[in-house]
């Protein structure tokens, strides 16, 4: 017998660990861009998985490959070969002009961690430079370079060797670098830390830092890849070279999976300098394959630079007192208003929106890329109506 609302929450409560702030809903199920409660209330889905579910809930492609991969092989450690991995590896490679190798693991904290390692192996250098603002992951190396003194409290000492420069201030970041840096660390743009877009300049002048200085250029697409930002990676939009890039999320549709794209700069690794027991399963690797056809064959980051670019238009041209300033690129969109969020995702969810802070007053949006253009003319008349109540 299906558990009732009640039971499921009473059940969590008791046994999940309490690291989680848990909203009142309870969801059973998804498709394409909505979700849906036990009751079988729709939503539409705002969160995405915190950007994992790119292209979207349970897209049937992808449900197929997985189908067929898990029947044939689920594990397969990376000391054998394995087709569907192999196929998986150059597809990501030949995303990236200049990447020549990947390596894979089960989330983008991972995906950090592996980068922070492989830039001081590469370098034999300690310090990391990262930004204010940045987040990278909840692990001790990526934690380190998370700048928000929320997710450090209680966690001290971290990693040595670590520092944080202003976002965006390409003077400051030009003092921190020097011969003890193995790598600078930074979002094209920034998510939890407020949906802050870097400027080509910014961006462009820290890779050419870098590059005086010995230095290595990690740049963090856990969030921003795969389609997020209207390019398959945010980097893109700026023409950089990064020698390392890390990323997770929406890479395998929701499937636990991360990778690091690893450059020319970046010395050979050697067997045994760094290991995953589940990275580069099959399973994840097949779904990984799927969403790349998806993105390339329906042109899914074109279509989000479009309708994000139109969405942050529209609300900005609303000039609503209630809202400071609407920023973003493709459908990862924040929007900083003039008070605290948290009553206003609330307010949100009960129109059939659902959505995430970035902050205390930032609104962050993070459909699917498969979201219709229907779905987000709602999503925007939910907003005018609670950022005017």
């Amino acid at each position: 017998m299906m558990e009732t609302m009640l039971d499921i929450k009473a059940l969590e409560g008791q046994y999940s660990s309490g690291i989680y702030a848990k909203r009142d809903l309870v969801i059973t199920r998804g498709s394409g861009a909505l979700l849906y409660d036990e009751q079988g209330s729709e939503y539409i889905d705002c969160v995405g998985g915190q950007g994992t579910a790119n292209v979207g809930h349970c897209q049937p492609t992808v449900i197929a490959a997985i189908q067929e991969q898990i029947q044939k092989l689920m594990i397969c450690p990376e000391m054998f070969h394995n087709p569907t991995r192999a196929q998986f590896q150059a597809r990501l490679c030949g995303l990236v002009p200049g990447m020549q190798r990947a390596y894979l693991c089960n989330s983008g904290t991972e995906a950090v961690e592996a980068a922070i390692k492989f830039a001081r192996y590469s370098t034999g250098r300690p310090g990391i430079v990262a930004a204010m603002r940045g987040f990278h992951g909840r692990t001790l190396g990526s934690l380190s370079a998370t700048w928000n003194k929320k997710y450090r409290d209680g966690f001290e000492p971290l990693v040595p060797g670590f520092s944080h420069v202003p976002y965006d201030n390409l003077e400051k970041l030009q003092e921190a670098v020097n011969d003890s840096t193995a790598a600078v660390l930074l979002e094209v743009v920034q998510g939890e830390g407020g949906v802050y877009p870097g400027s080509a300049e910014f961006l462009q002048g820290a890779q050419e830092i870098c590059r005086q200085r010995g230095a290595l250029l990690i740049i963090d697409e856990v969030q921003t890849g795969f389609g997020r930002t209207g390019q398959m990676f945010a980097f893109q939009h700026h023409g950089l070279q990064p020698d390392l890039v890390a990323m997770g999320k929406s890479i395998a549709a929701g499937i636990p999976m991360g990778a690091v794209l690893l450059g020319e700069r970046v010395t050979q690794l050697s067997p045994g300098v760094h290991g995953s027991t589940f990275g580069g399963n099959p399973v994840a690797c097949a779904a990984g394959l799927a969403v790349l056809d998806l993105l390339e064959g329906q042109q899914l980051p074109q279509r989000a630079a479009r309708l994000g670019k139109a969405l942050m238009d529209e609300i900005a041209a609303l000039n609503l007192p209630a809202v400071r300033e609407v920023r973003g690129k493709g459908l990862m969109i924040g929007i900083e208003t003039r008070g605290k969020v948290a009553g206003l995702l609330g307010a949100l969810a009960e129109k059939g929106v659902l959505a995430l802070p970035a902050g205390l007053t930032v609104i962050r949006l993070l459909p699917p890329l498969v979201i219709s253009g229907e779905q987000l003319q709602t999503v925007k008349q939910a907003l005018i109506e609670v950022l005017s109540a």
